[in-house]
């Protein structure tokens, strides 16, 4: 096995995607009517699981870039192919010649870009006419229960701080939010839609421990008493999403964001 420094991305990986964002590559590739044969970009791609589900879509006759500002997250990507053409950089400044691909997909990234609009325009730039973007974000908080629960809980017992740096992948649920951002980056034509999705972990420990050690929300914010007053707490507030056999699932819906170039 190769000798590497684990970090929150191997976390993330290990625990999140299983969790949470596995269930959304499919979705956010028919969003985005990706078919054998296309050339596909996915922005903020973290540790691939979106490129690698494209990658597997358009297989041979097709290719796939894929890039993240983090390079924690592409190091992780990339022990995992070396057929996908990664890029270290920003969504803002995408180091790709216009109308350059099939298809641009992103899940879960635009909540922590820097300029939304400046990215979604940079996305759409390198679009061939006839090409789709698909953008998948978290829906709004209180349409997630157990997130929402969670949030409460940790306003209880920290503050406002701790409870706002949880709330952040959350930001952008409300359709005339990303609509405004779609007209600021001049996309005319873009659509909004719900679709269901569920978070699962094995535990309500495993929830705590992952949601702890994201370095985007809670990493480094809870020192050890902390954690396991938050653990304590946890395994009473979030007890109603528990099954018979010990795993935690509620509901976690993302707002998908289309838009076709003319």
């Amino acid at each position: 096995m190769p000798d590497y420094k684990r970090t929150p991305a191997d976390t993330y990986d290990e625990l999140f995607v299983p969790a949470l964002f596995q269930q959304w590559a499919p979705i956010v590739l028919d969003a985005a009517r990706v078919v054998p044969g296309n050339t596909i970009l996915d922005v903020a791609c973290g540790t691939g699981v979106l490129a690698l589900a494209a990658a597997e879509r358009v297989g041979p006759s097709g290719a796939v870039a894929a890039l993240d500002a983090t390079p924690e997250m592409l190091a992780v990507a990339r022990r995992k192919s070396t057929t996908i053409d990664w890029h270290d950089g920003m969504a803002e400044v995408l180091p790709f010649a216009d109308d350059s691909f099939d298809a641009v997909v992103s899940q879960f990234g635009m909540m922590f870009f820097n300029d939304r609009s400046a990215a979604m325009r940079e996305m759409f730039r390198v679009l061939r006419p006839g090409g789709r973007l698909a953008i998948a974000v978290c829906d709004s908080l209180e349409n997630s229960p157990g997130y929402a629960a969670f949030a409460a809980l940790l306003e209880h017992l920290f503050g406002d701080s701790i409870a706002d740096a949880f709330r952040a992948p959350f930001v952008l649920g409300d359709p005339k939010l990303l609509m405004s951002i779609c007209s600021n980056a001049g996309i005319a034509d873009a659509e909004v839609y719900q679709h269901a999705g569920v978070v699962r972990f094995e535990s309500i420990a495993s929830l705590v421990s992952t949601e702890r050690a994201c370095a985007w929300t809670l990493g480094g914010l809870l020192d050890d008493a902390q954690f396991e007053q938050l653990s304590k707490e946890s395994e009473r507030a979030l007890q109603g999403f528990v099954a018979p056999d010990g795993t935690i699932a509620f509901e976690m819906p993302a707002l998908i964001v289309t838009a076709r170039k003319p």
